[in-house]
């Protein structure tokens, strides 16, 4: 190995390392006093219940570890949204689960809670999988309810998913593990069956308190809508435990009994290890997001046995597309090059340089082609983004750039093959989009630590920004001079730069988590596994395209 490759593991690997740091300190929730006073209270954390609830030394992967990451801070912060989801396994079968974290505000919905709720019921619904709420929340956020309550994408969408869940025969199972009020109370029982835990869990659309202001009515909590009272008065629940392991073990053996689904029927063989060592990828992504490498040794270490079978490997090559296996499942990969491309038109005409990560006309044509094959072979797509956008000047355009950029979009977007996006490192402007970024679907969308998200990247926006500004400050008789414009040029890319992380990204759920790159298999073959529980009912269509 060569010393560039060296400085490039080490510096990826430190970025992994405060990956984990950063995880471990959102892990903690609403922090270690918080986390004693509950167990002091006879309860389970929202991911210690997920542990206990999931198949022990089975895989799983957490959606929305950073959601609310440096987020409402003047309300004193929102670690993971107040809610852990995770997918993983229940007696063999694969699910989602969600659990209010009730170190956090007691488990309050802030605008990212709703958010992070209808993700997860979002895939639970594109992949048709089992979801479980172990439910422990204090309602809405009250000083922020106007952000949360009313609008379409807001808390009633919730219940308005179990409904559409529930006829389509999605399986939802709820445990009330600790507050359920007002509009919350309706999510367990819209599900297909309810638990309660005695002593702790309670319903009721209005409090003791409420209820004396309301009616003038004198009643405790327990009598108004605890376990007792909802398991044999009310019947509201289907299931009474006696304390939080107990109703995770009854959602366990409900859990077991669930019939077989029918299967979309993705190709899937037995999983081998790629030939290439996976540890590779820290020392091939190089430091720097503008320096060239070579894309394809990014593949050979992310799939069976290094092998990959390039479709039309010598035509539009800043973008690499074909057929490969990530853990024996059969995938179609469409990937961007970050070499520097040289092309020969003909024998008589000299060859053309192509900057790496760029999409010109002919890559963008290709990748349309190949979207599209594997939409009619039912190979589920892997887009590996590290795009810059698309190419610009008057011979793109005159060659009909946008019109193939359009194509392209026209095919991600039409696809009905489930995707899955890695950004590992660029994603900027309409790249973002041809290359399947969050507005077009994809079944799950996650980012390296290397990852920045942006219109543009930090040091061409901080210039066209400072151009602004300048303009503005001068029409104000203000001098600028060489030390004023390098002091706003620098404050405008930090403050650019700040928003291009990939933290910044996550904490806004614009992608689902944050990984190790060593990760990456791993979520990619449980992604098409839940995608297996859909099959495909749409014929593939592009639509009106121009040629």
């Amino acid at each position: 190995m060569d010393i560039k490759f060296n400085k490039n593991e080490d510096y990826n690997k430190l970025l992994t390392a405060d990956l984990k740091k950063r995880l471990a300190k959102v892990h903690l929730g609403g922090g270690k006093k918080r986390i004693e006073k509950l167990h002091s209270q006879g309860k389970m954390t929202a991911r210690e219940r997920i542990d206990y609830l999931l198949d022990k030394g089975a895989k799983s992967i957490e959606i929305g570890a950073f959601a609310g990451d440096n987020m409402y801070e003047e309300h004193g912060g929102c670690p993971s949204g107040g809610v852990v989801v995770k997918i993983g396994y229940v007696k063999g079968r694969q699910c989602l689960v969600v659990a209010n974290d009730a170190t956090v505000k007691a488990g309050a919905w802030f605008p990212i809670t709703g958010k992070k709720n209808l993700r997860a019921q979002e895939i639970a619904m594109e992949n048709k999988l089992p979801i479980i709420y172990l439910v422990d929340s204090a309602g809405v956020y009250l000083p922020m309810q106007d952000e949360i309550f009313p609008d379409k994408e807001h808390f009633g969408r919730i219940f308005r998913n179990n409904a559409i869940m529930s006829s389509m025969g999605i399986t939802q199972i709820a445990a009330v593990m600790g507050s359920c009020v007002a509009g919350g109370a309706y999510l367990p029982i819209m599900s297909d069956e309810a638990l309660i835990v005695d002593k702790t869990g309670s319903i009721f659309l209005a409090g003791s308190y409420l209820v004396k202001a309301a009616i003038g009515e004198d009643i405790d909590n327990e009598t108004l809508g605890g376990a007792t009272t909802h398991s044999e008065v009310s019947g509201v629940t289907d299931y009474k435990a006696k304390d939080d392991k107990d109703a995770l073990d009854t959602i366990k053996n409900i859990v077991d009994k669930i019939g077989d689904y029918d299967k979309a029927g993705f190709n899937r063989v037995k999983a081998e290890k790629p030939a290439e060592k996976e540890e590779d990828l820290y020392g091939i992504l190089p430091k720097s997001r503008t320096e060239p490498y070579d894309m394809k040794k990014i593949i050979a270490s992310l799939v069976d046995q290094s092998e990959f079978e390039e479709y039309k490997e010598g035509y539009g090559k800043t973008i690499i597309t074909g057929y490969a296996r990530i853990d024996g499942w059969a995938v179609g990969i469409v990937a961007n090059q970050r070499h520097i491309v040289k092309t020969t038109k003909s024998k008589t005409k000299s060859s053309e340089m192509q900057f790496g990560g760029v999409i010109y006309s002919d890559s963008a044509d290709k990748a349309t082609r190949f979207i599209a094959n594997c939409n009619q072979k039912k190979i589920p797509l892997v887009f590996l983004q590290d795009v810059t956008g698309f190419m610009v000047g008057s011979k793109s355009e005159h060659g009909g750039i946008i019109k193939d950029g359009a194509k392209m979009v026209n095919a991600v977007s039409n696809s009905i093959v489930p995707k899955f996006t890695v950004i590992i490192g660029n994603s900027y402007g309409a790249g973002n989009y041809a290359m399947c970024g969050k507005a077009y679907d994809p079944r799950l969308i996650v980012a390296w630590p290397s990852a920045e998200l942006a219109v543009m990247g930090g040091a061409q926006a901080a210039k066209v920004l400072l151009q602004i500004e300048t303009a503005s400050l001068k029409k104000k008789g203000e001098k600028i001079t060489e030390e004023k414009e390098t002091e706003l040029f620098n404050k405008i890319k930090s403050r650019y730069d700040e928003q291009t992380s990939p933290y910044y990204a996550a904490a806004r759920l614009w992608t689902d988590a944050i990984i190790d790159p060593l990760d990456t298999r791993k979520w990619i073959s449980m992604g098409i596994e839940a995608a297996n529980h859909a099959p495909i009912e749409k014929d593939f269509n592009l639509g009106v395209i121009q040629t």
